[in-house]
């Protein structure tokens, strides 16, 4: 899995490529954690992504709990492809995250 991070003014944002699942989970939410200490929001960047298992969601919800205990945004997911936001969808997470369609939307948002 290629992991990256864009920085912005307001916003960090972090691009995944490939499966999130229990080999990769642990780098993702690590990365994730990473970009917390800086006070920015943190945007998701999930387009390249196109599978997400239970440990990779549980990595995602894990990172959102504690932006919530930190007083922070939320974090933001973009680019959810059918399946991801069907998954997202069927465990009952969705309302839970702030998701746009596409990174200018989500930036544009912050």
């Amino acid at each position: 899995m290629e992991i990256k991070t864009l920085d912005y003014k307001r916003c960090t944002v972090l691009q995944c490529e490939g499966r999130i699942d229990s080999a990769s989970a642990p780098d993702v939410e690590k990365a994730l954690m990473e970009l917390i200490p800086s006070g920015k929001a943190i945007i998701f960047d999930m387009s390249a992504v196109n599978f997400v298992s239970s440990a990779g969601w549980w990595s995602i919800i894990r990172v959102q709990k504690e932006l919530k205990k930190r007083g922070h945004p939320d974090l933001i997911l973009v680019g959810l492809n059918e399946n991801v936001r069907d998954s997202m969808d069927l465990i009952g997470i969705l309302p839970y995250f702030s998701t746009f369609d596409n990174l200018v939307e989500a930036i544009a948002n912050v």
